[in-house]
């Protein structure tokens, strides 16, 4: 499932991914992961970062 999935109609769904590099949206689990390393030990001597969990889309 989607982060979008259920929330737009498929004209907005289709116009969004036209500019998203991968050409899809993160899924929950993708966005999950992500914060699951954060909260844990593995990043327990990391600090002021920027993880960006986009698919690429900030480097446009």
């Amino acid at each position: 499932m989607g982060i979008f999935d259920g929330r737009i109609d498929m004209a907005g769904h289709d116009a969004m991914l036209e500019v998203v590099p991968r050409h899809r949206f993160g899924t929950n689990d993708e966005i999950a992961s992500a914060l699951l390393f954060l909260t844990s030990d593995a990043s327990s001597f990391m600090t002021g970062i920027d993880l960006r969990v986009d698919g690429n889309f900030s480097v446009f």
